[in-house]
């Protein structure tokens, strides 16, 4: 996708020795939204949006070792190594010492010849970072005001972290002036550092100026145009894990100090094997005990109760996003968790009084294909009339956010409809659900409307894996045991009138670490080009079954 923006210049920091003013360049292609205030809350203020900052660029997927300094020595050793082995005599000695001189001399060369280019690709990718961000960051975040509260919305570039920070008015001592709506600001990636030098003693200004909405056609050269192209995945993995917040979970509360340990322990070790999970252990009225794996160690809460009514265990991966809330420690108040089911997204909301900033962590941090199936976010939901949801949307644009019974009573129409509209504006980023206070907000994640029916599956393949799935055309037929503690998962497709039996083996982390099938797809590409719908749906049922199981058994307990 491709995401236009036309700003009326750069964002600006004003700095004296007593006062800080930012303001921010809104996008003018967008609805004019605009807001000015005077910062109240400034050390908190500093930490959170620090925070929303290292989500933008953080990136947990799996780097494998640069080995590339070390193969060019061994290449350019490869021929001295040769000469000194052969050496039988004086005679190829001499020759040997020859060849090193002149590998020697052609080496330094090379590097003569090439240095120049070198250093000026150091100072090229220096200079982007600097000065082109969107070369580095998919995309700026989205900020909205509404009539209670301003809060800015971001996603990672590993496209596996969301984070939002809401700051009511009360976070501001003075506010002259504002509009409500959803826009993109021109964030500069220098203004990190201005975030860094907000004090108490000193009066920041905080502005998303509205001038720019005021310029005329005749003065169109001061505008700056930005066209970013968005991949597929990254709008995908952010209306996902905003439909996530509307499914619900276990929930929980977690002093800051148990946040803290968790990090601690984190810091202090580094896994060499798997399973790499976070197990929390929950049990009514007791104190949350968190286990990690593979060290076994388990981290008690005495701080933290767990006041649901079933006992159960949730097992989350990717953990070590969870470092991103380390400077929001000292000074957030409690920490709540909504733990939606083992391989699930899980979000963690940091309490900070006047301010709230939630991490949105999707099953595991790396988007491939071994997770497909863990959950079908973008699944479409009932069928709703098109001038019941205008009139649903409407009502809802008048208030800007508003709990969901509200919502059908103003309408007046059934919960079950009104339900179904808010879901597919979630779904299409016309909406949010605020996971904190329980409300539905007006946030359009772009100017033009998203199609969440096209985003809902990465390819036709997983398309068909979900009709397979959908209409029982999957069987389990056997579940073992395989190497290493992981498990073998055997079963049947049924497709158009052909029974194929694919088979796939889960790690002790509960991915797919490999998997075959008798198809035609699969015998021509293997895995390289991804797995066959056969093998999703065996995935997709497996992974729905053990939920349905595991819900079963908590009734039972």
């Amino acid at each position: 996708m491709q995401f236009n923006y036309k700003f009326n210049g750069d964002t600006k920091v004003t700095n004296s020795g007593s006062s800080t003013e930012m303001s921010f360049s809104p996008d003018v292609m967008r609805d004019p939204t605009f807001f000015n205030g005077i910062l109240n809350k400034h050390l908190p203020f500093r930490e959170a949006i620090s925070a929303l900052h290292d989500i933008v660029v953080s990136d947990f997927r799996f780097k494998p070792k640069d080995k590339s300094d070390y193969k060019a020595w061994a290449a350019e050793q490869e021929s001295i190594w040769l000469a000194e082995f052969m050496k039988t005599s004086e005679e190829l000695t001499q020759k040997a010492g020859l060849l090193r001189k002149e590998l020697s001399d052609i080496y330094d060369q090379k590097n003569k010849i090439l240095g120049p280019f070198n250093t000026a690709k150091s100072k090229y990718f220096n200079y982007i970072y600097t000065s082109d961000r969107d070369m580095w960051i998919v995309l700026d975040p989205v900020i909205t005001v509404h009539p209670d509260e301003l809060f800015f919305e971001c996603f990672s570039k590993d496209e596996s972290s969301y984070g939002r920070l809401s700051c009511s008015y009360e976070v501001f001592t003075k506010i002259n002036d504002f509009k409500c709506g959803t826009t993109n600001i021109d964030y500069s990636s220098a203004l990190y550092d201005e975030f860094q030098k907000i004090r108490d003693y000193k009066e920041t200004k905080f502005v998303i100026d509205p001038s720019g909405f005021e310029v005329t056609t005749g003065e169109q050269e001061s505008f700056k145009e930005t066209k970013i192209d968005v991949p597929d995945s990254w709008v995908r993995g952010f209306l996902q894990v905003n439909s996530a917040m509307t499914l619900g979970g276990a929930e929980i509360e977690l002093h800051p100090m148990d946040v803290y340990n968790i990090c601690f322990h984190l810091k202090r070790k580094k896994e060499k094997e798997g399973p790499r999970s976070l197990r929390f252990i929950l049990k009514p009225g007791e104190p949350v005990k968190i286990l990690f794996e593979p060290w076994g160690f388990v981290l008690d809460c005495p701080r933290s109760l767990y006041k649901g009514s079933a006992e159960t265990e949730i097992r989350i991966w990717g953990r070590r996003r969870l470092l991103l809330l380390e400077r929001l420690i000292p000074v957030t108040k409690k920490f709540n968790v909504v733990l939606m089911g083992t391989g699930l997204p899980s979000f963690f909301i940091a309490d900070m009084g006047d301010m709230s900033f939630t991490l949105g962590l999707s099953g595991w941090t790396a988007n491939d294909w071994s997770g497909q199936g863990n959950f079908d976010l973008l699944a479409p939901r009932r069928e709703t009339d098109v001038m019941a949801m205008q009139k649903i949307y409407t009502a809802l644009r008048e208030t800007w956010f508003s709990k969901t019974d509200a919502l059908a009573s103003k309408v007046q129409l059934d919960k079950t409809t009104v339900m179904s509209s808010l879901l597919a504006f979630a779904q299409s980023g016309r909406a949010i659900y605020d996971i904190n206070k329980r409300v539905y907000r007006i946030r359009e994640l772009s100017r033009d409307p998203i199609d969440g029916k096209k985003l809902r599956f990465a390819n036709a393949r997983e398309e068909a894996a979900r009709i397979f799935s959908d209409t029982d055309a999957v069987k389990l037929n056997a579940i073992t045991e395989a190497d290493k503690g992981g498990l073998r998962v055997a079963g049947s497709v049924t497709d158009k009138g052909k029974t194929y039996k694919p088979e796939i083996v889960l790690s002790r982390d509960e991915t797919v670490v490999s998997a075959r099938c008798e198809c035609n797809y699969y015998m021509q590409n293997k895995l390289f080009k991804g797995p066959c719908e056969h093998i999703v749906a065996l995935n997709i049922t497996y992974r729905e079954k053990q939920t349905i199981k595991k819900g079963i058994l908590d009734l039972i307990i």
